[in-house]
């Protein structure tokens, strides 16, 4: 009607923090208009828990279980700081993480290579970060390793323990989640020459171990690992004064230097197979050196096997570069 405003009375002002596109759904009740929380939100967010983190490390209120397992610094530190290599440099994939078990023991029997051990990292941060359950993975380590002051410490703040009977028995009947390479240093420091191919898999000692406690063995095989540091040759005389079990020759290294110590940005594939049960033998069972060792090749053969596999499932080790 002339002389009437054109709008009503009860108009509301509409805030412009956000404008909201003719396409997106309308907000849910009681969800403001402008919903999105503004970047010093997110920041001030981040810094507190920051400053939480920090205070519950200088307080000492966070928890370590009996082997120095540290769960809180392990996912907020150690692996954000390996989640880069996991998702951009080798872009990981995994397969049959349904074999996993969620909520009670196992024991992941994988290869080993790389000529340094990284697989062992990529493999603790797919289970974590791929697994519906974020499963923790209890790594067995060489004695090397824990002779070694601080990446002894760090080993056993990520969950790792040394490889050996009565650490592997505990884990196991607690329920974790145990990972074992039974190639050991045979498997890693192998040359490039001899690549996906295993190694002697030693008296079986992890099988027994599975038996005893009656969780099930899921073989693992990593593909990628073998290219990331080619291995053509080795520095004998050397390693042995400096007390290791080898000392590689790469395409890149000693000769570029520090710069030799870069992981080649191979394509990586972790699969895990169907579990192998055990719970069907007596516990004394793994006292019966002939149960074990077939049974130790059993696993040996699957895991050689899904490995031929997942190599042709992977393709080329540089795409899209050859």
């Amino acid at each position: 009607m002339a002389g009437e405003s054109a709008e009503p009375d009860d108009a509301q002002v509409i805030p412009i923090t956000r404008a909201r596109s003719s396409h997106e759904p309308p907000p849910s009740e009681g969800e403001p208009s402008g919903w999105e929380p503004a970047p010093d939100e997110d920041g001030d967010r981040g810094l507190a828990e920051l400053l939480a983190f920090l205070r519950r490390r200088v307080t000492g209120e966070y928890e370590v279980d009996e082997f120095g397992f540290d769960p809180e610094l392990t996912d907020k530190v150690l692996l954000e700081l390996i989640r880069p290599l996991y998702r951009h440099w080798f872009r990981v994939e995994t397969v049959g993480m349904h074999n996993v078990p969620g909520d009670s023991g196992a024991l992941v029997v994988a290869n080993h290579s790389g000529t340094l051990p990284l697989d062992g990292l990529m493999l603790q941060v797919a289970l974590h970060d791929d697994h519906p359950e974020r499963r923790a993975v209890r790594l067995l380590g060489a004695d090397l390793v824990y002779q070694l002051p601080l990446l002894g410490h760090l080993s056993r703040k990520t969950g790792h323990t040394l490889a050996c009977r009565d650490d592997a028995d505990r884990l196991l009947r607690k329920g974790e989640l145990v990972g074992v390479f039974p190639e050991g240093f045979k498997g890693v420091g192998k040359p490039f020459s001899e690549r996906y191919k295993l190694q002697r898999f030693g008296r079986g000692g992890f099988v027994a171990s599975a038996i005893r406690a009656g969780v099930p063995i899921v073989p693992c095989s990593i593909v990628g690992a073998e290219e990331i540091y080619p291995k053509v040759g080795d520095l004998r005389f050397l390693a042995r004064v400096l007390g290791l079990p080898y000392l590689p020759i790469t395409p890149l290294f000693p000769w570029l230097g520090p710069l030799g110590l870069v992981p080649l940005p191979s394509k990586w594939m972790i699969g895990f197979g169907e579990p192998i049960r055990t719970d069907q033998f007596d516990p004394a069972d793994a006292d019966d050196p002939m149960l074990v060792f077939n049974l130790t090749d059993q696993v040996r053969e699957v895991i050689q096997q899904q490995l031929n596999e997942l190599r042709l499932r992977r393709g080329h080790a540089f795409p899209p570069f050859f």
